[in-house]
């Protein structure tokens, strides 16, 4: 480990280190995050007018999912993780697919420190509702994007409908994640977002909801920001 800072709670690392090895199954708990890649990997080549060429971070990039698929559009990939097991996944799977990722255990904490101002793109997806600090996290990403860099997070919004849908619908009823998977008390609502994401010194912002549809399983990128949503920003 790169820093003994670490802005990381111990029993969310273990629990998705015990389920890395599953991490490319397109059927396993990990299943939403296979259908809805394609989804954010557009909304952000989209966004970005292009992440061919352009230096992209991927903050708590798990197995790799998002960021092989950002290294096949022609962008420059970093991704980083604090879980030893998901990262040998990712990299195991660079074997299988030829991309080319740069995967690293370290803080976000510890690389705004090493690169600031380096990445044209920071993606943190799924990944602030984990962590105890999520302004640290937020502050981070902005540290590490270039001036007018793209900065990108996706979360959970908190409210009773978040909690039916995200915690109750698919912990519990659909079966989409493993029960315990979120916690309700880290959901964040887009507000709260928008605040830290200002006071991290972050503007242009653009908000879009991730819905999903039970009956047809087809997620989609919608004005409805009730459950999942992105944010989008300029440094």
């Amino acid at each position: 480990m790169e820093n003994d800072g670490i802005n990381a709670d111990p029993l969310e690392l273990e629990k998705f280190s015990q389920l890395a090895h599953r991490w490319w199954d397109p059927n396993s708990e990990f299943k939403p995050l296979h259908d809805i890649n394609p989804l954010r990997l557009n909304y952000i080549n989209d966004l970005t007018e292009g992440l061919a060429g352009k230096t992209v971070l991927d903050v708590g990039c798990g197995g790799g999912i998002l960021s092989e698929s950002m290294a096949s559009v022609g962008a420059h990939v970093t991704g980083i993780d604090l879980s030893d097991k998901a990262l040998k996944v990712a990299k195991l799977h660079l074997l299988e697919s030829g991309h080319d990722v740069d995967y690293r255990k370290i803080t976000i904490e510890s690389l705004a420190i090493e690169q600031p101002q380096h990445y044209d793109v920071v993606t943190c997806m799924e990944m602030l509702e984990h962590v105890p600090d999520p302004m640290s996290v937020i502050r981070s990403c902005a540290q590490l994007a270039k001036p007018n860099g793209w900065v990108f997070f996706s979360t959970i919004n908190r409210n009773p409908k978040s909690y039916l849908f995200a915690i109750i619908g698919a912990e519990y009823i659909l079966n989409l994640l493993p029960r315990g998977t979120h916690e309700y008390a880290k959901f964040i609502k887009p507000s709260e977002l928008a605040r830290m994401a200002r006071n991290a010194g972050l503007s242009d912002e653009k908000l879009i909801g991730m819905t999903y549809n039970p009956f047809t399983k087809i997620y989609a990128l919608e004005n409805d920001t009730d459950v999942n949503y992105i944010m989008a920003y300029r440094n």
